[in-house]
């Protein structure tokens, strides 16, 4: 199966050197700087005329390992609202991205809630924005792609704890990429606080706290739902340190600060 696709032309160019290009301009390291190997980073999915320098940001600082999990968001109600591909390939502009199948597998069996379905992927963009950033850091890269819903938060934390147990017992690196953005179509000010509240539980990695937080704040973030198994997938993981890299909204690319949406770009390892 390839799954083709959805957004190339819109979120991103459609035109493999162009696409390349600015992949390349978002994720060149700066001068004098050193990549890093992470437990897990947070990365929004806008386009990338809006969000892409933060996601590069992210991107650039990191070493990618072969082996990569994607949490994406389930932005469109078709399909399972917690659903896995395990066998195929994701194409772009770039080429195809290659499923990881063996990886796959081991988390669909440790993570019973994980449905195969191709349906619940086939048009949400938040997997695929980040697919071009990994493809020019590393073409020989594979990886898993994973789309969940904003579910009860003890579904969440059995999905995290699944996960985390399965990369812990992996030999190989596995890097685990978080696709959210932040707080959604409020003014520039308020969506500024919220954010500031919710990457504060980020930073904590406290995955009850960002939950409650986000719920009771009433904080738009797209991703919680795979933010919450990420951090929770990160303690098993024994992973205790986290930097937020890049901070931003779209008013500071798109200018109009009347509705805006907020993007983080954070580190955990």
């Amino acid at each position: 199966m390839v799954r083709l696709p959805a957004v190339a032309g819109s979120f991103y160019p459609s035109n493999a050197a162009e696409l390349s290009a600015q992949i390349r301009e978002h994720a060149t390291p700066q001068k004098g700087s050193t990549t890093r190997s992470v437990k897990a980073c947070l990365v929004p999915h806008a386009g990338l005329m809006y969000s892409g320098h933060v996601a590069g940001a992210v991107f650039s600082s990191i070493r990618v390992p072969k082996k990569v999990v994607i949490l994406g968001v389930r932005h469109r109600p078709p399909g399972s609202p917690a659903a896995i591909i395990s066998n195929g390939a994701f194409r772009t502009p770039l080429g195809d991205a290659q499923i990881d199948h063996e990886l796959a597998e081991k988390l669909r069996i440790a993570c019973p809630q994980l449905t195969e379905d191709t349906v619940a992927h086939s048009k949400e963009h938040s997997l695929e924005v980040e697919i071009p950033f990994l493809q020019v850091l590393n073409p020989d890269f594979h990886f898993v792609p994973i789309a969940l819903g904003t579910a009860h938060f003890e579904t969440l934390v059995s999905a995290g704890e699944a996960i985390g147990s399965v990369l812990a017992a992996e030999k190989q690196e596995v890097l685990l990429v978080t696709s959210s953005d932040m707080n959604h179509y409020e003014d520039d000010s308020t969506t500024r606080i919220k954010d500031r509240k919710a990457i504060q539980q980020l930073l904590s990695m406290d995955a009850r706290g960002l939950y409650d937080t986000c719920r009771n704040e009433e904080i738009s973030m797209c991703g919680l739902g795979p933010a919450v198994a990420m951090l929770t997938a990160l303690h098993i993981l024994q992973a205790n340190k986290a930097e937020l890299i890049r901070y931003a909204t779209s008013a500071d690319r798109a200018g109009d600060p009347a509705a805006v949406v907020g993007y983080a770009g954070m580190l955990f390892w």
